[in-house]
């Protein structure tokens, strides 16, 4: 067994998924974070059931990813979810602790980091989730940069998100995205999406209109030894977002009481978002999931159109 074939052995897949991946059909990576620390249960384990049931709507294979008992499992079964879905001692894993969970034979979730290296060791190239983690506002003096933007120059995966949490210094996200390369496309927009909200003030680096597009540029940078990922922004549908003024109180309000309560590193995301929940009335819960659903709807198609791109290339080299 090669080394390679010995890291790729690490990643257990679903049946599903399995017979996907072995047939070159199209897989949509989906991270489990959501499900542990992203919302509370029961529409936790809901909203899982439908992104999966969206993925499976546009042709493609969902392929939720965590760690069960030292296992990266690649793609879970119902069970599994549901279990996951009600377990309050789970790690939330980025790169830094995924080994160590799987050495320990722990359970824990998959942060975008983690659910890109994951997707990486099983071949899937296409990963949806709500908004990837960045650059914390005041990492000027805390340092507190998450591990996902550091991933993107590492795992070739196209991750599908509402742009980065607006809990972020976003302009600052943006700039350390550029410095490692990473390509940020606005997909039918101008400027980059904030999660809950559609605009952020800032412009979107990159701009493109359809799932045919993204492709061509996904092969592009393959034909050209590009490594690394590739954000693609997609905003959240306009009957679902929360006004960008709106959050932005939100945001200072739940910051404030962060610092007041000496809330640091891991802990501030999961904090921020349950105050946000809370100051919104749920509103930005109802949010969340709208976006999540769009996000994975795009993804499959994305996945789709570069399957089919595969698949006619090959087609015509026999010819």
């Amino acid at each position: 067994m090669s080394d390679t074939e010995a890291v790729n052995s690490l990643a257990k897949p679903s049946h599903a998924v399995a017979q996907a991946l072995q047939a070159g059909a199209p897989v949509v990576a989906l991270e489990s974070t959501i499900i542990t620390h992203g919302m509370p249960f029961p529409q936790n384990l809901e909203t899982a059931h439908r992104v999966e049931a969206e993925v499976r709507g546009q042709g493609a294979t969902p392929a939720t990813i965590a760690v069960i008992d030292g296992e990266l499992c690649i793609g879970l079964a119902d069970h599994a979810l549901e279990q996951l879905a009600q377990t309050d001692d789970v790690m939330k894993l980025s790169r830094a602790d995924l080994a160590f969970a799987m050495s320990q034979r722990r359970t824990g979730s998959t942060t975008v980091a983690a659910t890109m290296m994951a997707a990486k060791l099983a071949g899937i190239g296409v990963f949806a989730t709500g908004g990837i983690g960045g650059v914390h506002k005041g990492a000027e003096e805390s340092f507190d940069i998450s591990a996902d933007l550091e991933e993107f120059s590492r795992s070739d995966v196209i991750v599908v998100c509402a742009g980065a949490k607006a809990i972020l210094d976003l302009e600052k996200t943006l700039e350390v995205l550029e410095t490692n390369g990473v390509p940020v496309i606005g997909y039918g927009c101008d400027e980059l999406p904030a999660f809950w909200s559609r605009e952020s003030g800032l412009s979107a680096p990159l701009r493109l209109d359809s799932v045919q597009e993204i492709a061509d540029h996904a092969a592009m940078r393959t034909a050209m030894g590009v490594g690394g990922g590739t954000i693609v922004a997609n905003p959240v549908p306009q009957q679902a977002e929360l006004p960008r003024e709106e959050v932005d109180t939100y945001i200072a309000k739940a910051l404030g009481e962060a610092k007041t309560k000496g809330v640091t590193g891991k802990d501030v995301t999961p904090f921020l978002l349950q105050r946000i929940f809370e100051l919104s009335e749920e509103r930005s819960l109802e949010t969340n999931i709208a976006l999540v659903l769009n996000n994975a709807n795009l993804a499959a198609q994305i996945a789709v159109a570069i399957c089919s791109r595969d698949s006619a290339t090959v087609e015509a080299a026999r010819l």
